[in-house]
């Protein structure tokens, strides 16, 4: 090994230094990531709620491209479509967007907007060319949810609007649907947003939306009616029509105002609640309490006509109504009964001196009632209400000539008199008349006068025989006196004989007169039955019905 070589290897090794510090390598990286995170933390803070929504078909929807619309702004959209466990709802997913959390309660509603009539307006008809959406009306009342059922049927958004809502109660909706109108002396105040029945059923309860500043009209004295189609009122002014436009004609529609006899009180809450009447003619009926006085009333004639709601009067004032009326066979008499209940209002019937006789009649409202059937005839009958619908009501009347007759107790109810009713008193008179035309011998009276006739001929001829043994100064006087005679009898004969005219008259006179009574006694019939036909005539109810 030569120097060099040793001097080589007995060098000093190498030291390897390690440099610290920052490389330009890891830049990129780092960058990627902390806009990733920013990204993610950007789209996780401005994610909105995810929903579901169930409607009963998805006509119309696709996933990706259908909106969730309020006030034709963009605020969702629907990302899947699928169907429910049981197939029988589609469940539309869709995402909010960011601060729609509030308006997403368990009050929220959502629907499908499409092209739509209703109320006397049109509306969706945008969604001809850019398709449908879906519709949302947005409620800050009530609990979160993330659940929703789709409404079939869209509602009227008032959310943001001025105004107040209010609730009505009615036994039917009638021709009222969402959007129709609301009308305050014929002017357009408000609309229908929404009905629906009632917790038990037996009603519906309708919400309506009234437009500031017309919403401080609705005060607590406040009526509403139904104001569909048109009124006619037929009095001694003539004819009358009332109603409140053409829409509330073809659509329907409410009206509310104040009677004239209340004043109009103070401005009502919201939500506040009032009863829908039938038509403005109730508004105007005044309201009693509840005092009713029930009583029984047996009829053995048809009450075809005659329903619940019928009215009572007395001297041609409402003071009650028919409540009930059934059919019952009496196994005793054998025969059928209709007894009808009713209701009488003492409060509609005004006193001179109130306190003395409402105490009186309080305290022994049946020796009252009693004392007007035996003393005064008081009696209770069935009489035609209305010609053109054939409604039959109930009159009471005093008849100081009926037969004496008294109350009568019948199960819980005391039982108040009655007397036929005017189309039944008319048939029993024709029956009478025509029975007791049937029972005239016209051929026995005819063949009576053929025999006297006869004996006075015979009797003549023996005058004449007689006349003939005179002398000759007074036979010509006889003779002249017989002949006169014996004209007057032939003439007699020919005028009222088995063969004469006036004999044929006469019977022709009285057929005609049965046939006519039998005719009136068929129209009484067709009057109880069908008094309506008296205006439409046979062709025309036929046509009516």
């Amino acid at each position: 090994m030569t120097d060099r070589s040793q001097a080589e290897h007995h060098a000093t090794p190498a030291k390897i230094q390690v440099k610290r510090g920052f490389s330009l390598v890891w830049i990129v990286p780092i960058v990627a990531l902390v806009i990733g995170g920013w990204l993610a933390f950007k789209a996780i803070s401005e994610k909105g709620p995810v929903i579901a929504i169930t409607f009963t078909t998805a006509d119309g929807l696709e996933a990706g491209k259908t909106k969730i619309k309020f006030k034709d702004v963009e605020i969702g959209q629907v990302e899947q479509i699928a169907l429910n466990e049981d197939a029988s709802k589609v469940v539309v997913t869709a995402k909010m967007i960011k601060g729609s959390e509030p308006y997403l309660t368990d009050q929220t509603k959502f629907w499908v907007v499409r092209p739509r009539i209703s109320g006397g307006s049109v509306s969706g008809l945008s969604t001809v060319l850019s398709g449908a959406y879906i519709g949302i009306d947005g409620s800050k009342t009530g609990s979160p949810a993330h659940s929703f059922i789709g409404l079939e049927i869209p509602p009227v958004v008032t959310v943001g609007q001025p105004g107040r809502h209010f609730n009505l109660q009615s036994d039917t909706l009638g021709s009222l649907d969402i959007g129709s109108p609301v009308y305050f002396r014929q002017i357009p105040v408000g609309q229908v947003v929404s009905y629906n029945f009632d917790p038990s059923g037996k009603a519906v309860d309708l919400k309506i939306f009234i437009e500031a500043p017309h919403h401080t009209r609705v005060t607590e004295n406040a009526r509403f009616w139904n104001a569909s189609g048109f009124d006619v009122t037929l009095n001694a002014q003539g004819i009358k029509v009332d109603t409140q436009s053409m829409v509330s004609i073809l659509s329907g529609g409410i009206a509310f105002d104040t009677p004239k006899d209340l004043p109009a009180g103070d401005a009502v809450k919201e939500n506040t609640i009032f009863h829908l009447y039938a038509d403005r003619a109730d508004i105007q009926e005044k309201k009693f309490s509840a005092v009713r006085n029930y009583w029984m009333l047996l009829f053995d004639e048809s009450v075809r006509g005659l329903s619940i709601g019928a009215p009572v009067e007395l001297h041609g004032i409402k003071i009650g109504e028919v409540v009930d009326l059934n059919l019952v066979f009496d196994p005793r008499t054998k025969k059928f009964q209709v007894p009808v209940i009713i209701a009488i209002e003492p409060e509609r019937i005004g006193v001179t001196n109130r306190e003395e006789a409402q105490k009186a009649v309080n305290d022994d409202r049946v020796g009252f009632m009693k004392l007007l059937v035996e003393q005064q005839g008081l009696r209770a009958q069935l009489q035609s209400g209305n010609l053109l619908t054939g409604q039959l009501m109930v009159n009471l009347v005093f008849v100081p000539t009926a037969q004496k007759a008294t109350l009568s107790q019948r199960g819980e109810y005391m039982v108040v008199p009655t007397i036929p009713g005017n189309f039944e008193q008319l048939q029993e008179n024709l029956n009478k008349i025509i029975t007791n035309l049937g029972r005239v011998p016209f051929d026995k009276i005819g063949g009576e006068l053929e025999l006297m006739l006869k004996e006075a001929r015979n009797t003549l001829k023996q005058v004449g025989d007689l006349a003939g043994k005179l002398d000759k100064e007074t036979a010509p006087q006889a003779q002249a006196t017989i002949k006169e005679l014996q004209n007057t009898l032939i003439g007699l004969q020919q005028a009222i004989g088995k063969d004469s005219p006036l004999n044929y008259n006469a019977r022709k006179a009285l057929t005609e007169l049965s046939e006519t009574l039998r005719a009136v006694r068929d129209l009484a019939d067709t009057l109880e039955n069908r008094p309506q036909s008296i205006i439409f005539g046979k062709e025309g109810e036929k046509n009516h019905e």
